[in-house]
């Protein structure tokens, strides 16, 4: 399991397990929060607790962050899929670095193409340093 909290402490997540990968993605949103994410569904694997706000983006992504810190914690799409499953995304960046260091890095074209990019080598730690 891994554990990610804003900077006061006041929000947190748990990722049930390793993620396959970190997604960096270069979307207007995205590249301005400087976030890596690790998806799920919500209540499958990742559990986020704590008061937050959210920036809604559209009909179809919520980005919340700690109101008190102003950390980006996690998204979560404003409605289930067919299924009624509901994707939610955690920010690896806030866990601590031993953690997730090695989690391979995903690239998305959320700017252009909206496509995935291949991988290149790098995981989360090279993007620390």
């Amino acid at each position: 399991m891994i554990q990610g909290s804003c900077h006061c402490g006041a929000v947190r997540w748990q990722f049930e397990g390793q993620p396959d990968g970190a997604t960096a993605c270069n979307c207007t949103v995205c590249r301005r929060y400087g976030v890596l994410w690790a998806y799920g569904y919500e209540g499958e694997g990742i559990a986020v607790s704590g008061r937050t706000q959210a920036y809604t983006r559209g009909e179809a992504i919520e980005f919340h962050f700690c109101p008190v810190c102003g950390c980006v914690a996690f998204w979560r799409a404003r409605q289930g899929n067919q299924e009624g499953r509901r994707r939610i995304a955690v920010n690896l960046r806030l866990a601590e670095p031993e953690a997730v260091a090695q989690v391979p890095i995903d690239h998305f074209d959320g700017l252009n193409t909206f496509e995935d990019r291949p991988r290149d080598g790098r995981c989360v730690a090279d993007y620390w340093f």
